[in-house]
């Protein structure tokens, strides 16, 4: 059985550096079988995140509904028919960018968290699907790994997505040239990550 995978890019640009990665990932893993799907949540509406918790008020396995009337929950529909994601944000600020934090934050409806309680608690630990997290920035990826916080965020979403991430590609010096093709090197590491996610 093909394995369905949704790949969520939180870049501004498309054809960029995280984008040219996710497409050498997807196309690996459809050549291994797999069914693929890609999300730009630049074309998405979506609302913030405004704290109001309804969300998270209901017990349950299943995630909690959203009171924001946007695009998110058709979004989430497809992600739950997903075995594995791939998930995308180039560096902006030392950290993901706004459109990827927002799209992280409206993640609280994974979580079970009733008034009094003192923090949110996943409503299924269990892992049920696999994530590959893809970062680029300008910096040199060992500098830019360190010292920001793309990999921890995006690690963070797919924890709450239920998926255990099984692999990462962060692409350093990206802005060297307006729209710089990936490495090769990276290319390689992009295809060899899709054939995993698709096995």
């Amino acid at each position: 059985m093909s394995r369905n995978i949704v790949a969520i890019v939180g870049s501004y640009r498309k054809g960029g550096t995280v984008d040219q990665a996710i497409d050498e990932i997807l196309a690996a893993a459809k050549a291994e079988g797999a069914t693929t799907k890609k999300h730009y949540l630049i074309d998405k509406r979506l609302s913030y995140c405004t704290n109001c918790r309804s969300c998270t008020q209901q017990e349950g396995l299943k995630r909690g509904v959203c009171v924001q009337d946007d695009e998110m929950e058709a979004l989430l529909g497809d992600i739950d028919k997903a075995d594995a994601l791939v998930l995308g944000s180039p560096m902006n600020a030392g950290s993901v960018t706004a459109v990827m934090k927002t799209f992280i934050e409206r993640l609280i409806s994974f979580s079970y968290w009733p008034w009094g309680q003192g923090a949110p608690k996943a409503r299924d630990p269990e892992k049920k699907r696999v994530a590959v997290l893809v970062g680029s920035s300008a910096a040199p990826a060992f500098f830019a790994k360190r010292s920001g916080d793309v990999l921890r965020l995006l690690k963070t979403a797919a924890n709450l997505l239920g998926a255990k991430p099984v692999g990462t590609l962060f692409i350093g010096l990206a802005a060297q040239q307006q729209q710089k093709e990936i490495s090769e090197r990276s290319k390689n590491k992009a295809r060899a990550l899709g054939r995993e996610l698709a096995a």
